[in-house]
């Protein structure tokens, strides 16, 4: 069976609720989900009670944006609650709230008419991301699609974007590990690096007591799943996988499969609880 160990909700950016999303993965067969929205753990309640009625296991997880430029840390088993980690989620939370109300300022010097509470009215109940910011601006006519939004406005270096307060890499892996989660560095190649750079770089996130990487992701071909596996097994490193699924936020990614050829087997998943 497959396990899908990188998904989001509308308790971030996603636009399923955590109890959809898991319904959808014991549908689709999954014999487990990893919840893992951004900067909070809001979600993972009504995740895990969905799940005990699907018949399917959730692992509550977290995703994290760090300082290094690109960089994202997921963290596994992370339990809901308090804890050197979960305590810091706040501020993190805090500090996104700031900065999504200076990107719709942003975009007001655009002529554009958007306001701060459409875009919560958007998010609903979730934490606010850039993804419901663009959402947005495609209902109101100023972009064609999200992808546009993020393109001509909302990316790192664009006319609209803000930066938040980060955690370091050496910071996040700490917190992760005291904390009892599973520190896992997420799709790679957001990173840029050459072959040479990340081999250097996950020599020393392993020091740092970094666990596992995600090799195994929706746009990666084969080749590229096996060229990162081998690359994460020389540093002790394990292999983690996931699809990303934010749902219609990302309409091509599908839970579980990706682009269509994903495949995480469970068996990744028991590696990666052993050292929980």
């Amino acid at each position: 069976m497959a396990v899908d160990l990188h998904t989001h909700s509308t308790a971030s950016d996603g636009s399923d609720t955590p109890a959809d999303l898991v319904r959808r993965a014991a549908q689709i067969g999954l014999s487990a989900v990893a919840l893992t929205d951004h900067d909070t753990q809001e979600g993972i309640a009504e995740a895990r009670e969905a799940a005990a009625h699907a018949g399917i296991e959730l692992i509550p997880g977290v995703e994290l944006s760090l300082e290094h430029r690109g960089m994202h840390l997921l963290v596994l088993f992370l339990e809901p609650g308090e804890g050197p980690l979960q305590d810091r989620l706040g501020e993190l939370q805090a500090g996104r709230k700031r900065r999504n109300e200076r990107i719709v300022e942003s975009l007001r010097g655009f002529d554009m008419d958007i306001t701060i509470e459409e875009v919560q009215a958007e998010a609903g109940d979730g934490s606010v991301g850039r993804p419901h910011i663009a959402a947005v601006m495609v209902r109101k006519g100023y972009v064609p699609d999200i992808t546009a939004a993020f393109d001509r406005y909302l990316k790192e270096g664009g006319p609209a974007y803000h930066p938040r307060p980060r955690l370091t890499p050496a910071e996040a892996i700490h917190l992760a590990r005291r904390s009892g989660g599973v520190p896992i560095l997420a799709h790679p190649h957001t990173l840029e690096l050459t072959d040479s750079e990340l081999d250097r770089l996950l020599g020393e996130l392993a020091e740092l007591g970094l666990v596992g990487v995600e090799s195994i992701y929706s746009t990666y071909g084969p080749d590229q799943r096996t060229h990162l596996t081998e690359m994460a097994r020389r540093h002790g490193l394990l292999a983690s996988g996931g699809s990303d699924y934010h749902g219609t936020y990302k309409a091509d990614i599908r839970l579980g499969i990706g682009q269509g050829d994903l495949h995480v087997p469970d068996d990744v998943l028991g590696v990666l609880a052993d050292r929980a």
